[in-house]
C-alpha cells in the first residue's frame, strides 16, 4: 500500500486560462494612490473612471423611500417592471427606439450586462472582435466565456474609430461578435451617424452580433447628437444595446445597468443572470427608475453636469497641448484624455530609472511627481496613458502642471 499519498501537499488548481487575465492596473493604481494619501502624500489622481459629482438628492431620496417602504426583497431577475418601463420610455423618447418590455433586462451594472450578453452568445471557440484601445474588461469577459478575441488596431488619424475597411478585413469564419464602445473609454471617441452607417452593411452582410456599449451616451460634447447603432433598423436584431445610470446620474456604486435586445437574447441573458447573481439590488432599481423618469421630465441636472465636464475637457485638452512631446486627439465624449507619450520612452528619470513603456511612465509620474495616470497598456495601447478629467478644475490644473514638470525632467 502506498503510504505517502496522505503526506503530499494539497495543490490548488484554478482554471488554467485565468493566467491570461491580469488584475486591472486601474484598480491597482487606485489602491496605491489611497495608500500614499494615508501616508500624507498629496497625490493628484486622474485614475478613477467615475463622476466626481454626488448622486442627485432626489434620486437618493427615492432609494431611501424604497428602504422605508420595505422594498428590500428579491425581484424578478429581469428587473422590476417600473424600471423596465422607464427604460422603454427613455429609449423611445430620447433615442427614437421602439422596444417593449420583452426587449429589456436589468443587470448589476453595465459590466454585468455586457458579460451576460457575451455568455449568452458565445460558444467555445467563437471569435469576438475588439477595437483598440479598449475598455480593459472586454478581453477578460471573452476569456471567461470560453471565446477567443482579435484586436483591431484603430488609429489616431481616424480619431480611434473603427473603419469599415479594418472591420471587413478582420472578419473570419469563427467571427461572431463585435464589441463597440462609444463614447469611448479610454479615448473619448464618438461615432457620428456617417461612421456607423459605413459599418452597417458589413455587420449585416456577415450576420455579426454587436454589443454596443453606450454607457457614456449622456457625456457628449460640441453640440453633438448621440446616435445609437440600434437606430439602423436593418441590423437592429443583431444589436445588444448596453447602457445604465452609473455615468449619467453619478450612480456608479448603485450598480444598475441594462440591455435592450431581441427577446431571444434577453431570455438567454436572463438564464445566465438568474444563476450567477439573481436580481439587481431592489433599492437601486427603484432609484434608477426615478432617475430615468425624472430626467425625461426635466434633464436640467444632467445637462449641468455635462456642461461642467465639457469645460473640464476643454481645460485638460488645452493644457495637454502646452506640454512638449505629448499629442492628443480631441475627445468628443466621456471624461477621458488619451495622450500619446511614447516620445518619452527610453529616457531616464532623475532617480536613474529608464522609462521603457506606459507602465514605467505612470509609475514615475506617481512615485516621483505625485500625479496618477493609467498606463495605456491597460487599454491595449502602450504608447499612451489615460487621464480622467472627472475631477475639479483646480485638480486638473495642478495635475497637468506636475505632469509637465515631470516630463521635462526626463533626459
Amino acid at each position: 500500500m502506498n503510504q505517502s499519498c496522505g503526506n503530499e501537499p494539497f495543490q490548488i488548481l484554478v482554471r488554467s486560462d485565468l493566467v491570461k487575465i491580469a488584475p486591472s492596473l486601474t484598480l491597482v493604481l487606485k489602491d496605491k494612490v489611497e495608500r500614499m494619501r494615508k501616508q500624507g502624500k498629496n497625490v493628484v489622481s486622474f485614475t478613477v473612471g467615475e463622476p466626481d459629482f454626488d448622486t442627485p438628492t432626489a434620486i437618493k431620496q427615492a432609494g431611501i423611500r424604497a428602504i422605508e417602504q420595505n422594498f428590500t426583497r428579491y425581484t424578478s431577475g429581469l428587473g422590476i417592471l417600473e424600471l423596465r418601463e422607464a427604460i422603454v420610455q427613455k429609449l423611445k423618447q430620447e433615442n427614437g427606439l421602439d422596444y417593449g418590455i420583452p426587449n429589456i433586462i436589468v443587470s448589476s451594472g453595465g459590466k454585468q450586462a455586457i458579460s451576460s450578453a457575451i455568455y449568452a452568445l458565445i460558444n467555445p471557440g467563437d471569435e469576438v472582435l475588439i477595437p483598440t484601445p479598449y475598455w480593459l474588461s472586454y478581453p477578460a469577459m471573452v476569456i471567461l466565456a470560453g471565446g477567443t478575441y482579435k484586436f483591431l488596431e484603430t488609429k489616431p488619424e481616424d480619431n480611434y474609430r473603427l473603419t469599415p475597411e479594418l472591420l471587413e478585413k478582420n472578419i473570419g469564419p469563427k467571427t461572431k461578435l463585435l464589441l463597440l464602445n462609444y463614447p469611448s473609454n479610454p479615448t473619448g471617441a464618438v461615432y457620428h451617424r456617417e461612421h456607423l452607417a459605413a459599418l452597417v452593411p458589413i455587420i449585416k452582410k456577415h450576420k455579426l452580433f454587436v454589443i454596443s456599449d453606450e454607457i457614456y451616451e449622456k457625456l457628449i460634447y460640441d453640440n453633438l447628437k448621440f446616435v445609437s447603432l440600434s437606430e439602423f433598423s436593418e441590423i437592429k436584431r443583431q444589436i445588444i444595446l448596453i447602457n445604465g445610470v452609473s455615468k449619467s446620474f453619478a450612480m456608479t456604486g448603485w450598480r444598475i445597468g441594462y440591455a435592450a435586445a431581441d427577446p431571444q437574447i434577453i431570455d438567454a441573458m436572463d438564464k445566465v443572470q438568474s444563476h450567477l447573481t439573481g436580481n439587481s439590488c431592489s433599492i437601486s432599481q427603484k432609484a434608477a427608475a426615478y432617475a430615468l423618469q425624472a430626467n425625461l421630465k426635466d434633464p436640467s441636472d444632467l445637462k449641468k453636469m455635462q456642461a461642467r465636464f465639457e469645460q473640464r475637457r476643454n481645460l485638460g485638452y488645452e493644457l495637454i497641448h502646452q506640454i512638449p512631446g505629448l499629442s492628443c486627439e480631441r475627445p468628443q465624449g466621456a471624461f477621458y484624455l488619451f495622450p500619446k507619450a511614447d516620445a518619452f520612452y527610453r529616457k531616464t528619470t532623475p532617480s536613474g530609472k529608464i522609462i521603457l513603456n506606459s507602465v514605467d511612465l505612470a509609475t514615475y509620474l506617481l512615485e516621483e511627481c505625485l500625479v496618477s495616470v493609467v498606463p495605456g497598456a491597460d487599454f491595449g495601447n502602450d504608447a499612451n496613458f489615460r487621464i480622467s478629467f472627472a475631477t475639479s478644475e483646480a485638480e486638473i490644473e495642478e495635475g497637468m502642471k506636475r505632469i509637465k514638470e515631470g516630463l521635462l525632467k526626463l533626459k
